[in-house]
């Protein structure tokens, strides 16, 4: 029964993945953006917003940080995402994503000194492979003369900004007087507010019989039940289990589109698809570090202090 809460909410992503893909003809993506927290938000407010009062004393040493926060995760991330659509596919969307976990590994290892595992160096190769087998259509030599899609390049950059959301909302620990629903209710808030002006400036589609159902979809199943169902997951089955069924993400993805859609799957999709989500799993299952290998062998790499830290 539990593994339920993390299937459904990898399904509801999934969706909403293709959701943002159909909104790209039926309404400007600054519009959806934007709308889509303000209905998260406006629904949350009457259940969330009193114990935010109460709770301010924690909360304001904290708000530079849940503003930071709330621009990677729900600002940059989700309005790079339906830019992207308008240029690339969901099932293309839904496989880049799935570099994610693999830019965290990268940030840790390049930035913040954590040992590098086989795991992470070997997976890290077989699931860039497998990307760039998938935008390129299964032929990688064109990325030489032509590069990368436009919406692919976006997507590659909403999945890092990602990446870094989540280091980073990791690394900060924030107050356990903070509760996690409140913490989520913050960031909707810089949002709205940060892609208001954007909102304000941009074309207006307005919302009609063609698009209301794809805004009420991102403002409630994707920005308010994914998460509760995601978060339920991880107290229940703990971070590591949980992180296992987003490698679904891609297939559910590829599936959806393809119904929904009526995107066509290619032998492309399946190996390219294949090969992102073995190298993210060998990624997270491996987790030998390579310096163990240099300290068995005698390396003086592996005897110098400091070697091993985590961050």
């Amino acid at each position: 029964m539990n593994y339920l809460f993390p299937l459904m909410a990898v399904l509801i992503w999934s969706v909403n993945t293709v959701v943002s893909k159909q909104a790209a003809t039926s309404i400007h993506p600054a519009e959806i953006g934007f709308l889509r927290w303000l209905v998260a938000a406006v629904l949350l407010t009457p259940m969330l917003l009193p114990g935010v009062i109460r709770n301010w004393k924690s909360i304001r040493p904290q708000l530079p940080r849940i503003l930071v926060l709330g621009m990677l995760g729900m600002v940059i991330y989700q309005t790079l995402a339906y830019f992207a659509a308008g240029f690339t596919t969901a099932t293309h969307m839904g496989i880049i994503l799935c570099l994610s976990p693999l830019m965290v590994l990268a940030i840790s290892v390049g930035v913040l000194g954590q040992p590098l595992t086989w795991g992470g160096a070997l997976g890290s190769l077989i699931a860039l492979a497998g990307v760039v087998h998938v935008v390129t259509n299964g032929e990688p030599q064109v990325l030489f003369a032509q590069g990368f899609n436009r919406g692919d390049v976006l997507m590659i950059v909403a999945a890092l900004a990602y990446a870094i959301y989540n280091i980073l909302l990791k690394r900060w620990r924030m107050s356990p007087a903070i509760p996690t629903f409140q913490l989520l209710y913050l960031q909707m808030l810089v949002a709205v507010v940060a892609q208001l002006p954007v909102y304000l400036a941009s074309e207006k589609t307005g919302i009609n019989a063609d698009n209301w159902a794809l805004v009420a979809f991102a403002g409630t199943m994707a920005s308010i039940a994914a998460p509760a169902l995601w978060m339920t997951a991880v107290s229940r089955l703990g971070p590591n289990r949980s992180s296992i069924f987003f490698n679904l993400t891609p297939i559910s993805t590829a599936i959806v589109a393809s119904l929904w859609l009526d995107e066509h799957l290619h032998a492309y999709h399946w190996v390219g698809g294949a090969l992102t989500i073995a190298g993210v799993v060998l990624a997270e299952k491996w987790i030998t570090p390579l310096s163990r290998t240099r300290k068995a062998t005698g390396s003086s790499m592996a005897a110098r202090p400091g070697n091993m830290d985590t961050p």
